[in-house]
């Protein structure tokens, strides 16, 4: 039985409660360095015809990479879009808001946002710069889930961005009604382009039906569950450590031996948020001859939502193979 997820992973790292607007733009990204977090830009998928006037583009803000992407492709030229957090190489679990992001998201007409605690800063830094014009799409009670979801790595479920775009796409048509036409085909085209991923999904349940794999956090479980693979690491466990945690003697316990007895095939490793305990289970894998597949929280450089969540996938089933070509050789 799983335990529910009563404590972000931002919950010990978020802003505090605040009396006044100036204290939220006092906060500051990180240890006080700019905020390298913020990206603005325009869609990658913009058409041969010249950018609109700048003053009837639609700001909007995805709080997570992932989402400012798709935010992008539906809308392309008509939107100007921030991504909060875009930073693969720092820990989201540490992220605070900067002056910046709350300019950013008082000016905005459109916030995509995950919920479930997860980004728990947008909400309050909304809250503090009311703005009728504005339609916030929180994931959470768009998918109608409820607080007690376990896991809030919501984007990594193939049933979950569908429906997010499908929202995208009908707020920016109430927006701009004179370009809903553009904003339906692109749609269309990104729930399309979702095929390869879904279809590597069901190869790979097909190919390695219920093989089980350890991992660091829940962060690609809903991506695992959809695949039929069996998560063998305690739940106890990858809440701990996503909570920022120590998890138990006993729990620890368990997760090593699923390395030193060969109980595993894979080892699901969160790149952005590592500790002691998180290296040591990585060299522990690694040792037993156990494939590593690195996995994101922030989706990386240089892709968009459905070429990264087609690497997950291409990369889960690559460790397997490397895994069952190991056992044959032993």
């Amino acid at each position: 039985m799983t335990t529910p997820f009563t404590k972000s992973p931002f919950w010990k790292h978020s802003l505090p409660t605040f009396a006044a607007v100036g204290l939220i733009l006092a906060a500051a990204v990180g240890c006080g360095s700019a905020p390298a977090e913020l990206n603005s830009s325009h869609s990658s998928t913009t058409p041969a015809t010249k950018l609109t006037n700048s003053s009837t583009v639609i700001r909007a803000v995805g709080a997570e990479n992932e989402y400012a992407n798709v935010i992008s492709q539906i809308g392309g030229p008509y939107v100007q879009v921030t991504a909060i957090m875009s930073n693969p190489n720092t820990d989201p679990h540490t992220f605070e808001a900067s002056p910046q992001v709350a300019n950013v998201i008082s000016s905005a007409k459109l916030i995509v946002q995950n919920g479930l605690g997860y980004d728990t800063f947008m909400s309050k830094l909304e809250s503090a710069s009311q703005n009728p014009a504005r339609t916030v799409i929180d994931v959470q009670h768009l998918l109608d889930l409820p607080d007690s979801t376990p896991n809030p790595h919501l984007w990594y479920s193939p049933s979950t961005m569908p429906v997010v775009a499908t929202a995208i796409e009908n707020r920016l048509s109430q927006l701009q009604p004179a370009h809903k036409a553009y904003f339906q085909a692109n749609l269309q085209r990104f729930l399309h382009s979702l095929q390869p991923w879904n279809a590597a999904i069901t190869a790979l349940k097909a190919q390695y039906p219920g093989a089980p794999v350890a991992t660091t956090e829940p962060v690609a479980d809903d991506m695992l569950n959809a695949a039929g693979l069996k998560n063998e690491t305690p739940w106890t466990f990858q809440a701990d450590v996503m909570n920022g945690t120590d998890p138990s003697p006993q729990t620890v316990e368990i997760q090593k031996k699923l390395f030193t007895e060969h109980r595993v095939k894979v080892f699901l490793y969160n790149q952005q948020v590592v500790d002691p305990l998180t290296n040591s289970l990585l060299l522990l894998a690694k040792q037993n001859n156990i494939p590593v597949v690195g996995v994101y929280e922030t989706m990386p450089p240089n892709e968009n939502y459905q070429t990264w969540m087609l690497r997950e996938v291409q990369d889960v089933q690559a460790a397997l193979q490397d895994h069952k070509s190991t056992e044959t050789m032993n």
